[in-house]
């Protein structure tokens, strides 16, 4: 493979900041990158809420303007060695040092400044990537950009080169906003603005100018790459997926297989391994007594860690719990989102005391202990991109029951009850009755010890480490400059 340049940008990255899975990508696959003997760096806003420990290493190496339209916003460039790879953080505290990342009634000026800088920095740090890796809407602008005013008219033909990569982890979130910012903002020309490029139903749409303008597109697994062709899960976009379809590429997510270990987590109330996985029991029994819930080794205990959201198919939780009570199960629950969600698991918890534990936050330390500690990890999504929780799950010996749907079904083997082989328990349909089906084909099969054990080894035996994943990238990436040229 060739020596190659990447320049990788995210709105988000663990473990500086995070809300979901994109930041535990951004976190692990450049690292991943790295090993295999990319020159990669890691561009990523720099907000107010990156610990300190991080922020008091960092170099200033000097600063750029940016230009939106009518005025320039200044952009200082501070960089950070982590873990063997460089990371450079762009601050203006106008636009970043907010109370969170998202959500702000400014934010299409906040990501298009972003996505401006994340090009004017290059010349400042003496960087020319061969490749720009963008991620998600936030960056989405950044390909237009560089066709619009970058490749063919600035610093004498240093842009002229650079290829983009653009990776959907969720396509139901794309960043749309009034299409006034062309003018006020982004400083566009209108000839952009049509039914082929940023216009999406008389406003802006900055994941779709991603879609447009990227040399290519992934996205983070195969099946979710052929489900956002169509109607159902193409969120009003399948027109433009299906018409770039060459050009679409699925790879599944990873892991961090060093971050991620059962044998030296400390997180963890007792450390253990695939070949003595014992120790599972003792950190359930541990998770039992510390969320509430009646300390017996033998109920099953079912894991939930998620983004409170209708996606992850918390109405069919909803109308299906009284059953799953009866079921003779614990159930215990990390996260937020919708308030409606988050009623309505506290509810539960005061309506099934000692079965059920409501923890409405963010813990990343409860998160792996739970993932150590339950029995099984119960996913039904409505859609599912990827999914990583299934991944931490099966990594830490805790059996997934999932929808088969985008990753859940790439990465979940179904149990074959006569052979004894599969990672887990799956659905086809989004019904309640199919998920709890699910369950109770779970439950059947922890009763049996030994067959039991046997499962949790084959999840645990499982290689979703970054390195496959990583090595399809470089090969893509490749392609690309075979193709294009650089």
């Amino acid at each position: 493979m060739k020596d190659i340049r990447i320049w990788f940008a995210s709105s988000e990255v663990a473990p500086f900041a995070k809300t979901g899975g994109l930041a535990d990508v951004a976190g692990s696959l450049p690292k991943a990158l790295k090993k295999l003997g990319a020159d990669v760096r890691v561009v990523m806003p720099k907000y107010r809420q990156i610990p300190t420990e991080f922020s008091e290493q960092m170099k200033f190496l000097g600063y750029t303007m940016v230009d939106l339209t009518w005025r320039k916003q200044y952009c200082g460039v501070f960089s950070l060695e982590y873990e063997g790879v460089t990371y450079y953080f762009l601050d203006n505290e106008y636009y970043f040092f907010r109370d969170w990342y998202y959500g702000m009634y400014d934010d299409g000026e906040r990501f298009a400044f972003f996505s401006k800088a994340v090009l004017e920095v290059l010349p400042t740090i003496g960087f020319r990537p061969d490749i720009i890796h963008l991620n998600d809407w936030q960056t989405g602008l950044v390909s237009v950009l560089l066709d619009a005013h970058y490749r063919d008219y600035r610093w004498d033909g240093f842009y002229k080169n650079i290829h983009t990569v653009f990776t959907i982890h969720n396509l139901k979130y794309q960043g749309i906003f009034p299409k006034q910012i062309m003018d006020d903002v982004i400083g566009l020309d209108w000839k952009f603005f049509n039914q082929d490029g940023l216009e999406f139903h008389d406003d802006i749409n900055y994941l779709k100018a991603g879609l447009a303008y990227s040399t290519v597109l992934t996205t983070v697994s195969k099946t979710y790459a052929e489900e956002i062709k169509h109607d159902f899960f193409g969120e009003n976009l399948q027109g433009l997926i299906s018409k770039r379809s060459a050009d679409l590429y699925g790879i599944v997510n990873g892991i961090d297989y060093e971050l991620n270990n059962p044998e030296n987590d400390k997180r963890l109330y007792k450390t253990y391994s695939v070949h003595s996985p014992e120790g599972k029991l003792e950190n359930k029994k541990r998770l039992q007594e510390d969320c509430g819930l009646e300390v017996k080794p033998d109920t099953p205990l079912l894991g939930i860690i998620s983004r409170l959201v209708q996606q992850k198919g918390f109405d069919l939780i909803e109308y299906m719990m009284p059953e799953l009570m009866d079921l003779d199960l614990q159930i215990i629950v990390l996260g937020t989102g919708d308030k409606r969600y988050e009623d309505y698991f506290r509810w539960a918890q005061s309506q099934y005391p000692g079965r059920v534990s409501a923890n409405i936050c963010y813990d990343p330390v409860l998160a792996q202990r739970i993932y150590a500690g339950s029995d099984m990890f119960l996913m039904p999504s409505l859609f599912e991109p990827c999914g990583l929780s299934q991944l931490f799950g099966m990594r830490y010996g805790t059996v997934p029951i999932v929808r088969e749907t985008g990753g859940l079904k790439d990465t979940v083997i179904p149990y074959n009850k006569y052979t004894g082989e599969g990672t887990g328990f799956t659905f086809a349909n989004y019904n309640a009755h199919e998920m709890k089906d699910a369950v109770v084909r779970a439950l059947e099969v922890y009763r049996d010890r030994e067959k039991w054990m046997k499962l949790v080894k084959s999840c645990m035996s499982q290689d979703f480490s970054w390195d496959r994943s990583a090595l399809q990238y470089m090969q893509l990436y490749n392609m690309i400059l075979d193709r294009y040229g650089n």
